[in-house]
């Protein structure tokens, strides 16, 4: 097929437009916001003017079809709060350009998606959760953002164009193109990552309830310091899971609130969330043990109540075989000794979608393996190199 990188180009900076941050290329796009909702109405008007047919389904996930069991390409386009411009809105714009380009050359079927909230405002994947049956819709609806907000309330926003889910089995196949987001190509050189497996992930949010007193006239003996008892538990995380963890697994404490948050007041809760990674099921449950084990002890010895909320996440996913091939041959054809297998670290849209339909995934270098920030950025070059290697394996399939 004849792609265009020009236009592939073009549509990827016109993309980032859409809550362009003023500092770098960086993007703040976050779901269901005006802005995102905005680009998604961008997105479907070029999905149109294509020749591809528009359809939203109740959760926000946009999708451009052509026919039949046809193959489906895409990623997603909304970003973290502080977000970067390829983060998604690659595999987006890379699945529209060859979806456009087979249309207009009478090639074969090839459907593109965009998802919603992959980056996790309201839960974990939410669109792709949803739509491949992870969670229900009703389900989706009671998330909250951490500012209360329920999905239900915001994606009623979009609801004057939804319709229904579409079948699963419509599709041949999921192809997900994306930057590495970590430093393993960048540091070897190589253009094409060709993706073996994605990792697990469980997030879960936890509060701490202590007593609100005075700073000035409370005993530090007598203190129920919800903030000190946050501290006692990141350390004590720290120690637990080090003692299972594998070079691979990650952990993360990202995001975190005091109450009162105020100087001269001992903070009497604490709110924050927890979140781990590996590709091992069993090592994924056990680290679950200890956080509830590691509330029990906290609250115990500090006077605190410790509320471990519910465990979210999704298992680790492998790819396809074939599908996978795919990437190989045409990684080979086109960036001969440039290219490499490799986990994913980071969790996508794949990951669900490996649950119900043959599914891969394609990474390009992330520069300085940055990404989640506003100077996420990549070569023209592997961007153009990604592009026509994801193409070459969609013709093969």
């Amino acid at each position: 097929m004849a792609l265009n990188p020009a236009r592939f180009l073009q549509d990827l900076h016109r993309l980032r437009s859409f809550g362009a941050s003023g500092v770098g290329k960086g993007v703040v796009r976050p779901a269901f916001t005006a802005v995102d909702i905005a680009s998604r109405q961008w997105l479907a008007s070029r999905m149109q003017e294509a020749g591809l047919e528009v359809h939203f389904d109740p959760v926000g996930n946009l999708f451009g079809l052509n026919g039949p069991k046809s193959l489906l390409i895409g990623s997603h386009s909304d970003s973290q709060p502080e977000g970067g411009w390829l983060d998604g809105a690659l595999g987006v714009i890379a699945g529209l350009e060859i979806a456009r380009a087979s249309k207009e050359d009478g090639g074969p079927a090839i459907s593109v998606v965009n998802f919603q909230d992959e980056e996790g405002r309201f839960g974990i994947l939410t669109g792709s959760d949803v739509w491949t049956g992870q969670i229900s819709l009703a389900e989706a609806d009671a998330l909250t953002d951490t500012d209360g907000l329920t999905l239900g309330a915001a994606r009623a926003r979009m609801s004057g164009r939804a319709r229904e889910f579409l079948p699963h089995d419509m599709f041949s196949g999921f192809i997900e193109m994306h930057i590495e987001q970590g430093p393993g190509m960048d540091v070897s050189g190589d253009q094409i990552g060709v993706v073996s497996d994605i990792v697990g992930i469980r997030e879960t949010r936890i509060r701490i309830c202590g007593r609100q007193n005075h700073a000035g006239t409370t005993p530090m003996a007598l203190r129920q310091d919800a903030f000190q008892a946050l501290s006692d538990f990141n350390q004590r995380i720290n120690a637990r899971f080090g003692a299972v963890a594998t070079k691979a697994t990650v952990w993360t404490l990202g995001h975190a609130e005091l109450s009162p948050n105020a100087s001269s007041v001992v903070p009497g809760q604490a709110r924050f969330t927890l979140q781990w990674r590996d590709g091992d099921l069993a090592r994924l449950a056990a680290m679950e043990s200890i956080v509830e084990d590691v509330a029990k002890d906290i609250a115990q010895e500090r006077g605190v109540e410790v509320e471990v909320g519910p465990v979210g996440g999704i298992d680790p996913a492998a790819m396809d075989d074939r599908l996978k091939a795919a990437l190989q041959q045409a990684a080979h054809d086109l960036a001969p000794s440039k290219w490499r297998d490799l986990p994913s670290g980071a969790l996508h849209d794949a990951a669900n979608v490996a649950r119900v339909m043959p599914t891969a995934m394609l990474f390009v270098p992330s520069i300085g393996g940055i990404s989640h920030a506003f100077d996420e950025d990549t070569k023209e070059e592997d961007l153009i190199k990604g592009l026509e290697v994801l193409n070459r394996a969609a013709l093969s399939l």
